[in-house]
């Protein structure tokens, strides 16, 4: 999770409780980073968390069935479990939550009680009668029912088929034609719907005890497969309930005690049979599909039972007692397949949440070895198909999922559009991970599952067919390491197939260095000839600059520079931005936040940029490179140029203004007190950019480039690659107070006054200019017959006699002084936030850059004068 994200999410939970003051949400935020970790801890204490919770329950069974019943669907509960558990044992928050709670009702109350309603509850002065509050009782038990009734089959089906085809408009689902759902005697189910015609025989309670019994053998021989018999009949069913059957009432107690003992297994096989006929529909995926088939197969197994006991009816060899003793095995057998049947039934289970359900189930039987042999047996059934998909993906890096049943969900998305959007959509959402279908088994593998496809897709998307040489067949088993080792194998085959494509073929470092040599300045013959070149233009307005003419500066700077040794200098193009660095800042770091809109939508100012603002690189990067330069790696790149290109031309100004300024030293000057100030002044301007440009090349762009390369050379696979990457660029835009919108404020105002300052001087120079040239041309009139060096020399005297006049301006000084107290104001401002940053937010890199600009303790009595005050004030 991002830091963003949390910011994000901490001011919902604030405003969710309506907290306010204190801290905030950046303290909050402060303690989850430091606190993040990237172990899971909850998955040890789940078990334990689940029983506190249910103690702390008022109800614990319902609790304890509605955990189960989404952990049959998959649900990962086990963070939230232990999360509420946490907040059971802590009093005070649960105090709190339980107060905000009632307060919500309150509101939430006192709301909906100023609107009408058309429910009318009874009179406060009448007493409701139990008949009457029996019947609202009943009434709100049958809408409780039928809120949570299932849906129908037919109904069911149609959900899945039309989401199916909205996802897969040119692969729809093959469709059973409808006579197939239209005679249940297909189905091999009970037919509940006819009414048996009117038996004139004599009940069975008047035969005899043997003629009893045999009839009952008859009849339960025609149940146990889906056909009512005459004295035992089958109940019809709603939903997901179990079959019921009514026994004749006037049959002997000790045979009718028999029959009852027997019946389960018709009523497990009721359930079984409608499970498979059911889940063979298209719908429900190849896994249950395979589930079904593997159930089939012990259901012939079942028949041909009773088809035997059948047999011994006929040759009069079967008893009620023989055929319990009989049936007795299979019991055990048809209870565990109606329960799985019921399960997935209940969970809505396919693909992987069905293999989850079916491991836990095997685990669960570890003790009864029969058990646990047909639950191994129906797992490696119905993984199958899933374990084909799983090859594909990870020897292939090709889905095949035509139900929507694996792990790994994939997504349309252009991977021509990675140059045009700020995020790592293409690479973070092409293929992702959905996680209810992950099954429990193959959990600690997910991830190394999806990076594998990703890896080997990315090389099949440049057009060479790759297949993982190790490639073998995937089955289950209980012993995880068997397939564990299996995707470990593909997954360093698909890491080092990738890595070595971009590193070697793709020359990827090779690209890195070519971006840093124009994007961090690296190559400063370059600049200089490239700023030499476009100064006139780039002091345009943006709107007023023709873009080719600055594409062919760039062109001719490239060519008589050392960057015309580089062999990507040709992707390298001229982007002239809309905003400002700030704003491009900011509408950054509003991204997935609530300001985004209100940012992107904002009405522009007034204010025209020049070329200087508004200019920037950009570059071109082809697939599968443009994987790790993304849009937005060159977007963070271009915030750090135009921080650094602006640094770099306010220095040129002031270097342009010492320049003029040495002219003016063969001049006397001497009631122009101010001209010292205002050389002081431009000194310490010049002092302060040139460091902290200094600062920002060398103390950090330079080491965390390093850092970076040395750690590409150690990558094992591409996210290594892309961490590194992103980690260098965070950690240069931080440490260049790019990502502290409060620090670039600062600065920016800094830098602006400075700009304005050499505009000012710069004009003065040019009117001093323009008054020493009258001037040389008087003084050259009056000693038209000396000779020449003696002629200078009189010229030189006469202008320094005379130009003290216009230098003796009071408003000339008070504008030095402005400049000068509004430079210190902020420059103290400055070091006095990177003082607070660099010790409560553990920022040391910041702490160099005030010891270069208060190298001599300039600045040292007056920052701890700051200091002490807003001390004071905290105090207060």
């Amino acid at each position: 999770m991002s830091e963003f994200r949390i910011y994000h999410d901490v001011n919902e939970l604030l405003s969710l409780l309506h907290i306010r003051g204190g801290d905030g949400a950046e303290g909050y935020i402060d303690l989850l980073q430091k606190h993040r970790t990237p172990y899971v801890t909850t998955a040890v204490s789940a078990h334990s968390a689940k029983v506190k919770l249910a103690e702390f329950s008022k109800t614990p069974e319902d609790f304890l069935r509605k955990y189960e019943e989404l952990k049959s669907k998959n649900r990962n509960l086990d963070p939230l479990v232990y999360l509420l558990s946490k907040l059971c044992e802590d009093k005070e928050t649960l105090q709190f939550l339980q107060q905000n709670a009632r307060d919500r009702s309150e509101s939430s109350a006192n709301a909906t009680s100023t609107t009408t309603s058309s429910f009318t509850m009874p009179q406060t002065s009448t007493k409701m009668s139990m008949q009457e509050l029996d019947e609202l009782r009943k009434k709100l038990d049958n809408m409780t029912a039928s809120s949570n009734a299932p849906l129908p089959a037919e109904v069911t089906r149609k959900m899945l088929r039309d989401k199916h085809n909205k996802k897969n408009p040119t692969q729809p689902n093959p469709v059973f034609p409808q006579w197939v759902y239209d005679r249940p005697a297909l189905l091999g189910d009970f037919i509940t719907g006819t009414v048996p015609a009117a038996d004139s025989a004599a009940a069975v309670g008047t035969m005899p005890l043997a003629a009893q019994e045999q009839a009952l053998v008859d009849d339960l021989l025609f149940v146990l497969i889906g056909v009512d018999g005459r004295d035992i009949t089958a109940q019809p069913v709603l939903g997901r309930q179990n079959r019921s059957f009514i026994v004749d009432p006037t049959l002997d107690m000790s045979i009718k005690e028999l029959v009852n003992r027997i019946l389960p297994v018709a009523s497990y096989y009721s359930t079984i049979t409608r499970f498979i006929e059911e889940k063979s529909s298209f719908e429900y995926g190849q896994v249950n599909h395979a589930l079904t088939a593997a159930m089939r197969t012990l259901m012939k197994e079942y028949l041909i039972l009773i088809t035997q006991l059948e047999h011994l009816q006929r040759q009069g060899l079967l008893s009620l007692q023989k055929l319990w003793f009989y049936i007795q095995p299979t019991m055990r057998t048809m209870e565990i397949l109606a329960s799985i049947a019921s399960s997935v039934d209940k969970g809505d289970c396919m693909g992987g949440s069905t293999l989850s359900l079916l491991h836990d189930r095997t685990f669960n039987y570890t003790g009864d070895s029969q058990a646990q042999e047909l639950c191994l047996y129906l797992t490696k059934a119905a993984s199958v198909p899933y374990f084909e998909i799983l090859e594909k993906w990870i020897y292939r890096g090709i889905i095949k999922d035509p139900y929507s049943e694996f792990m790994v969900e994939e997504h349309e998305l252009q991977k021509e559009k990675i140059q045009e959007d700020y995020n790592d959509k293409y690479w973070d959402q092409r293929y992702t991970i959905v996680q209810h279908r992950i099954p429990s088994f193959l959990q600690k593998m997910a991830d190394k599952i999806l990076s594998t496809g990703k890896y080997l897709n990315v090389v099949r998307e440049c057009g060479r067919d790759v297949t993982c040489p190790d490639a073998k067949e995937v089955l289950y088993t209980l012993k995880e390491r068997a397939y564990v080792e299996q995707i470990e194998k593909a997954f360093n085959y698909a890491s080092k197939v990738l890595l070595d494509f971009l590193m070697e073929e793709k020359e990827l470092v090779s690209r890195l260095r070519s971006i840093k040599h124009y994007f961090l300045m690296d190559k400063g013959d370059f600049f200089v000839h490239f700023m030499d070149l476009t100064e006139e233009e780039l002091q345009k307005p943006v709107d007023d600059i023709v873009p080719p003419r600055l594409e062919a500066l760039l062109e001719l700077a490239l060519r008589m520079s050392t960057a015309n040794t580089d062999p990507f200098k040709d992707d390298l193009k001229i982007d002239l931005m809309p905003h400002d660095v700030i704003t491009q800042l900011l509408r950054v770091l509003a991204i997935e936040t609530k300001q985004e809109k209100s940012i992107i939508n904002s009405e522009p100012t007034d204010v025209a940029l020049s070329g200087l603002e508004a200019f920037s690189f950009d570059y071109i990067v082809k697939w599968p490179l443009s994987l790790i330069i993304n849009r937005k790696a060159l977007t963070r790149y271009q915030m750090l140029f135009r921080h650094m290109f602006f640094c770099k031309h306010v220095e040129r100004l002031l270097c342009n203004v010492w320049i003029s300024n040495k002219d003016s030293k063969q001049y006397s000057l001497h009631s122009a007190k101010w001209f010292a100030a205002a050389f002081a002044l431009r000194q310490r301007m010049l002092n302060f950019v040139q460091n902290i440009q200094y600062y920002m090349m060398f103390e950090v762009m330079e080491p965390t480039w390093h850092v970076m390369e040395k750690n590409l050379k150690t990558a094992s696979n591409i996210d290594d690659v892309l961490c590194h990457h992103t980690s260098f660029l965070d950690n240069c835009l931080k440490d260049c107070m790019l990502t502290n919108p409060e620090l670039l404020r600062i600065f920016s105002k800094l830098m602006s006054v400075c700009v304005m300052f050499t505009s000012c001087m710069q004009r003065f120079t040019q009117s001093l200019r323009l008054e020493r040239l009258s001037r040389e041309d008087g003084a050259s009139n009056l000693g038209e017959q000396v000779e020449e060096v003696p002629k200078k020399k009189a010229t030189t005297k006469f202008s320094a006699e005379h130009m003290d006049a216009p230098l003796s301006n009071v408003g000339l000084e008070t504008t030095i002084s402005k400049f000068d107290s509004n430079f210190s104001l902020l420059l103290l401002d400055l070091l006095d936030k990177l003082s607070i940053y660099s010790t409560n937010d553990c920022e040391h890199s910041m702490i160099s850059i005030i010891y270069r600009l208060d190298f001599n303790g300039f600045y040292t009595e007056r920052l701890e004068r700051m200091a002490i005050e807003r001390s004071q004030k905290a105090a207060a």
